[in-house]
């Protein structure tokens, strides 16, 4: 029929599309691993075997079965083929299969979210997946929209319609106008209905993770033994091993090997000497303030650029900072009207002082996942001259992310998409571990977007506005 015929044709697919897309929270994994559960539905025992795709080989998965009604995960990737295994009944000892033969079955992972493989009666295995989940979601919101714009052909032209489902070919323009209408607004509400279930989903997620973030935040900086967190991937850029340990569209941690040299620490330190004083924080109304939630000396350190071609150090770190931004993003930053390099010391005076220095946990700059204010923070590069014999680990609580310092490596961090400029919501706030024995020696450069010759660093407060359209509020 005509409304057949424009379900499936423009409706359906949309739907489907939606449905797979819609936003559910997924975990930061690699681009093929897929975890997946199986349930054991068969009313027999059952064991799985991943099968080698070299070898043929069986290796087994389950510990060492899954019971009738019983269920089990596995972390897994695209491709990987597993063998489903009837096994004999504990006080029989035979299979329930043809002459008492123990049956087999196959899945294979495929590229999906949501993964659940149902092991039936008969040991038929049925695959769930995101897309079916989708298919099944889509076809069903349409049924019922579809049943509802048939009632309303009926009801509107009953003696034209060729069959139940209604064909409407004598309706006038108006009429089927209407219906179409009310067919389009009918899904749309549906949509809405899944949209607020997803964002109602996310946000309880949300404050879990950040609850539990929050109560594991000391037990993480004082665990010696925590090593910094796997990057899941790495490639190399100017002769430098880089690891990817966060690649979300909002918010990236990278660590980068090797990424200053002794000589450039030493003219960061000669410079700041003079000028090192207690750190500061933003106090929330536009200035700056002392506080026990960072204890640190730094100073601020302007880059000679005049003295760039001639070799200066500095300066030559300083264009390697902006040269890694402008790789991993896509705003072409100039170092016109940025915020100086900045020199932090942390000092350690053993495990019994109760005031260490340390950061607490923060963000650099905004981290309400908003949109972007022109003139503000939106990267930042950590880089380790000193590192502490105790301590002084860089903690990313919200993504799970811990980072010993390695002397002479950095550490880079972006809390901005630069698709939709909405900014991080919360993956790297993040905190400087208390340093117990040693020094720790950063150089930190805090990189914004939208500041030039004209409009400075220092022409906005520490709430992003320009001091000048803030003396005008």
């Amino acid at each position: 029929t005509n409304l057949d015929t424009m379900i499936k044709q423009f409706l359906l697919p949309t739907l489907l599309l939606f449905f797979l897309h819609h936003p559910t929270p997924v975990q930061s994994r690699l681009p093929t691993e897929r975890p997946i559960t199986i349930l054991n539905e068969s009313s027999r025992r059952i064991s799985i075997h991943w099968i080698h795709p070299e070898t043929n080989e069986l290796v087994l998965q389950s510990t060492p079965d899954i019971l009738n009604a019983a269920s089990q995960t596995l972390n897994s990737y695209v491709g990987h083929t597993f063998q489903v295994t009837e096994l004999p009944a504990k006080k029989t000892g035979v299979c329930a299969g043809e002459n008492e033969e123990c049956r087999v079955n196959y899945f294979t992972v495929n590229e999906n979210d949501d993964q659940i493989v149902f092991v039936k009666q008969g040991l038929e295995v049925e695959h769930s997946d995101s897309k079916a989940v989708a298919d099944k979601s889509a076809v069903q919101l349409l049924e019922e929209c579809k049943s509802e714009a048939n009632k309303k052909i009926l009801a509107a032209s009953p003696t034209s319609v060729d069959d139940a489902s209604g064909s409407g070919a004598n309706l006038g323009p108006e009429e089927s106008e209407q219906i179409l209408e009310e067919l389009t607004t009918c899904v749309q509400k549906g949509i809405a209905k899944e949209i607020e279930k997803a964002n109602e989903e996310i946000t309880f997620q949300s404050e879990v993770r950040k609850g539990m973030a929050g109560l594991l935040e000391n037990y993480t900086c004082a665990d010696e033994t925590l090593n910094s967190t796997e990057a899941k991937s790495t490639v190399i850029w100017d002769g430098r091993k880089v690891g990817i340990i966060v690649d979300r569209p909002a918010s990236k941690i990278h660590t980068i090997e090797n990424f200053l040299t002794e000589a450039e620490c030493q003219a960061v330190e000669e410079r700041a000497k003079p000028l090192l004083h207690d750190a500061t924080v933003a106090d929330g109304s536009g200035g700056s303030h002392l506080s026990e939630s960072r204890k640190a000396k730094q100073a601020g350190i302007k880059v000679d650029w005049d003295k760039e071609q001639e070799g200066d150090l500095i300066a030559r770190l300083s264009r390697r900072v902006y040269d890694y931004v402008n790789h991993v993003l896509p705003f072409e930053i100039k170092e016109n009207g940025q915020e100086d390099l900045m020199s932090i010391q942390y000092f350690g005076r053993g495990p019994d002082d109760d005031k260490p220095d340390r950061y607490m946990p923060h963000c650099d700059g905004d981290c309400n996942g908003l949109d972007f204010k022109p003139g503000n923070r939106m990267a930042t590069i950590v880089m380790y001259c000193e590192v502490p014999k105790v301590g002084g680990a860089t903690n990313f609580r919200n993504s799970g992310v811990h980072i010993k310092p390695k002397k002479y490596a950095a550490t880079f961090f972006s809390y901005i998409d630069p698709v939709s400029m909405k900014m991080d919501d919360g993956f790297t706030e993040h905190s400087g571990c208390p340093v117990i024995e040693g020094e720790k020696k950063i150089v930190t450069q805090w990189v914004r977007l939208g500041v030039d010759n004209e409009n400075p660093w220092d022409s906005f407060n520490t709430l992003g506005v320009k001091y000048s359209d803030a003396d005008e509020q």
